[in-house]
């Protein structure tokens, strides 16, 4: 019998005995079961959630004890990092070595917000008199619902639980119903750390089913949601019933420019690393490559021929430089988009196929990359969350940023160019919540993460990231109240 829900304090099993099998998308391998939640057992997580925020077990603890807790939860991590990591190589298919640095960014997550906790307490509000003692008081916004996603499990989860404890927050986290494994240690972390009954809680299972109550229930105040548009229209709409406060961060379609005088080197290494790590499941991959017309040609040589050479291969296969995808379901959508592209005029120029031989046991997918598109080709405006990039040129800085801007998604883009006035312009003009000057995909903790348009609202990480999970109050105190005599006495 399984008892992977962690509820008011306590492991148990789905209400209704709903389980599922989780196996590595490697290799098939089975890792484990678990728990299957219904409706019924995230209304109870709600509950235990909301009885112990009301009851300020975490809530009125002071900010600087929450932030030393998070701070021994960073060392927690550092300590089992090889477990955690083991977790979350099979449960998504990630290389080893891609894991172990996931886990060092989540520590530093811990680290940050721990530090940061009792920064943020509020301000005084100079009143212009003396007799009037006006400040800002910082509180918890209160019972969060925090859901996501496969591609990074733990690291997104960190990116959530971390400012939710530091501002005093109890919280309900869904992880996606195929990567539970490291949501399952985050939680006996936090548990074995004695972390108050009631103010963590974990429920698995699909979207649909274990995550129906989040985004409708009145007692949940805040939803942070990390996923896909669709979804994350559907969720905004649900909160909008209750007028729920509600963060989401919808993925990308995020461009890539290179222009001539560019380090042609460091340009090229980059854009693959921007496209085919995690095999390009990551919410700000550069999927868009945008050259200047003069080295389009050459670029692409060089780009299609080291693409090719990108070895696949599972968790633990230390020849491997990138993985899986997450299932048999999501390869096959990676498929079909490449397929509408070609049918649209796009010009394959490798990859295009699932793996075969010693792959053909995983979810594995060639690195994949498309010229001759246009905009408006669907390749070019919907997000693959896989290992395909399509391929544009421009001839001014004018018409790469209007290529760049022209998409729905406004999260992550990067400039590559020698002059740095130049980058410094394209930049400040990228409708996108990152920009990337001479690099691409390394944020900080300290630095918000969020995006512009359809990407979503709301951010995640720095200051910001905090505010997020906290209310602000006006407490305007009197000290010499008196008669104002604004209506008479008759």
């Amino acid at each position: 019998m399984t008892a992977t829900l962690f509820i008011d304090g306590a492991w148990c099993s789905a209400t209704a005995g709903g389980t599922r099998q989780i196996h590595c998308p490697a290799d098939g391998t089975f890792v484990a079961e678990v728990d299957e939640a219904g409706p019924e057992d995230t209304i109870a997580a709600i509950r235990a959630a909301r009885t112990s925020f009301d009851a300020g077990v975490w809530a009125q603890s002071p900010a600087s004890a929450r932030g030393d807790f998070l701070l021994k939860v960073a060392a927690g991590l550092r300590e089992r990092k090889e477990e955690f990591a083991r977790a979350e190589a099979l449960d998504t298919g990630k290389r080893m070595v891609e894991a172990r640095l996931d886990m060092d960014d989540i520590a530093a997550c811990f680290d940050y917000f721990g530090k940061l906790a009792g920064q943020h307490t509020g301000r005084i509000v100079d009143a212009g008199d003396p007799n009037i003692n006006s400040r800002i008081e910082v509180e918890p916004i209160g019972v969060c619902a925090l859901i996501t996603p496969w591609n990074y499990p733990l690291l997104q989860a960190a990116w959530k639980i971390a400012p939710a404890l530091a501002a005093g927050c109890s919280f309900v986290l869904k992880p996606a119903e195929l990567t539970p494994h490291t949501a399952i240690l985050m939680i006996k972390l936090l548990d074995d750390l004695g972390l108050p009954a009631g103010v963590a809680n974990l429920v698995l299972g699909a979207g649909a089913t274990a995550g129906g109550p989040l985004s409708t229930h009145e007692d949940v105040d805040l939803v942070s949601f990390t996923g896909g548009l669709e979804t994350g229209r559907l969720l905004a709409a649900n909160a909008a019933g209750t007028v729920k406060k509600i963060a989401l961060e919808l993925g990308g379609k995020n461009p890539n420019i290179v222009f001539a005088d560019a380090d042609f080197d460091a340009a090229l290494d980059n854009a693959l690393n921007a496209a085919f790590v995690h095999s390009g499941q990551v919410c700000s991959a550069g999927t868009r490559l945008i050259l200047e017309e003069s080295i389009a040609e050459r670029f692409t040589e060089e780009f299609v021929r080291r693409a090719e050479g990108i070895r696949l291969g599972g968790p633990f296969d230390d020849t491997a430089e990138t993985g899986t995808l997450i299932s048999a379901a999501h390869r096959d959508k990676v498929h079909a988009y490449v397929e509408a592209g070609i049918a649209e005029g796009a010009r394959l120029r490798t990859g295009g196929t699932f793996g075969e031989g010693d792959l053909a046991g995983g979810y594995y997918y060639l690195p994949t990359v498309l010229d001759r598109v246009v905009r408006g080709m669907s390749v070019v405006r919907d997000e693959a969350f896989g290992p395909v990039v399509t391929i544009e040129t421009f001839t001014t800085e004018d018409e790469a940023i209007a290529i760049a801007n022209d998409t729905i998604y406004g999260l992550a883009g990067a400039v590559w160019s020698s002059e740095a006035g130049r980058g410094e312009r394209i930049a400040k003009r990228l409708r996108h919540g990152t920009i990337w000057i001479n690099d691409f995909h390394p944020y900080l903790p300290q630095a918000e993460w969020g995006g512009f348009k359809q990407s979503g609202f709301g951010r995640e990480l720095g200051p910001t990231g905090l505010a997020e999970y906290q209310e602000m109050k006006h407490v305007y105190h009197n000290l010499t109240p008196a008669v104002t005599g604004w209506f008479p006495e008759h």
